[in-house]
Parts: C-alpha cells; sequence; structure tokens
C-alpha cells in the first residue's frame, strides 16, 4: 500500500513578509515621508491582507494555533483599515478620530495578548509583538489626542518592527535553505 506525505510548507515567511513589508510601507507614510497612497492601500489588501489570511490558514491546516490567529487576525485588520479609509467614498461614514484610537488601542491589547505568548519563543518573535504593542498604542494616542509628533515616532518605531517581521521571515527562509543558521532568530 503507498503511503502519501501530506507535507504542507511553512507558511510563517509568506505571513511575515506581508506584515512587514506592508507595515514598513504604511509607517514610511506616518513617519511623514509621503502622504497615504493607492500603493498603501493595495499592499494593504493584497499582501498584508489576503497574503497573511492565507498563511492563517495554512497555520490552522498545520495545528499551529498562535500563527493561525497571528496570520489571519493581523489579514483581517489590514482589510478593516483599508475599509476604514475607503469608506467615506461609499458614501458611509467618516471615522473619527477618537472611535479610530479606541479601534487602534483594542488591537494593542490583543497584540499585548500575542506578545505574551511569545516570551515562550525566539528573540525576534518578542522584538516583533512588543513593538507591534507600542506601534498600536502610540497610533491610539496620537489619535486620542491630535499630537502628530506621535504620528512621527509612531512612523519610525513602525519601520523597526515591519523590519523585526521581514528579518524573521528572511531568517526562516534562508536558513532553511542553507541547512543552517544564516540569520539568527
Amino acid at each position: 500500500m503507498e503511503q502519501r506525505l501530506n507535507l504542507i510548507a511553512n507558511p510563517a515567511p509568506l505571513g511575515l513578509f506581508g506584515f512587514g513589508m506592508t507595515t514598513i510601507l504604511l509607517n514610511i507614510h506616518n513617519a511623514g515621508f509621503y502622504p497615504l497612497n493607492v500603493m498603501i492601500m493595495a499592499m494593504g489588501i493584497f499582501y498584508g491582507g489576503m497574503a497573511q489570511i492565507i498563511a492563517g490558514i495554512m497555520e490552522f491546516k498545520k495545528g499551529n494555533t498562535f500563527g493561525a490567529l497571528a496570520f489571519t487576525s493581523y489579514g483581517f485588520f489590514w482589510l478593516t483599515l483599508v475599509f476604514i479609509w475607503t469608506a467615506p467614498g461609499l458614501n458611509l461614514p467618516k471615522t473619527d478620530p477618537l472611535a479610530l484610537g479606541w479601534y487602534l488601542f483594542m488591537w494593542g491589547l490583543f497584540t499585548f495578548v500575542l506578545f505574551l505568548g511569545t516570551l515562550h519563543g525566539n528573540t525576534i518573535g518578542k522584538m516583533i509583538f512588543g513593538s507591534l504593542v507600542i506601534l498600536f498604542w502610540l497610533l491610539a494616542a496620537h489619535n486620542f489626542t491630535g499630537s502628530e509628533t506621535l504620528l512621527t515616532i509612531a512612523g519610525y518605531e513602525g519601520i523597526f518592527c515591519g523590519f523585526c517581521a521581514f528579518y524573521e521571515a528572511a531568517g526562516i527562509i534562508l536558513n532553511e535553505k542553507f541547512g543552517r543558521v544564516v540569520l539568527p532568530l
């Protein structure tokens, strides 16, 4: 009787690159280098959103509850964020800064719970989730106060967060391809 192996590729690099690259590009905007534009929204829908959801579904199949929850949740975060930005163009009410502040605060709280889960993991995972908690709460504080300084600080902090995710994705891929540690995690 033929035995079939049901191997599934590691979906984490897809989710991490989707998260990392989209986060970097949005936060270059938040840091003040260019205005919000369709490039950021397209990344939010397709790579930050859909690619992470696909990675999360693949993590479900692998039995990785943490990865499934994280990737699908942040994928839907990106989709909801782009919808919030574009909904006024569909004649839906614009989100006010207070409501957006609470939206970002709750994502920070959710991320804090996941950060606690990383305390039993690798260093780069702790850096990603720890810096993401700070990013969400800085963005919430910006919306609560209107402080452009907080937005700029959040932008630089978000670039760091995104690069941490990018680094982990690169490390997973390169370490696997070379069969040794090329980038320590």
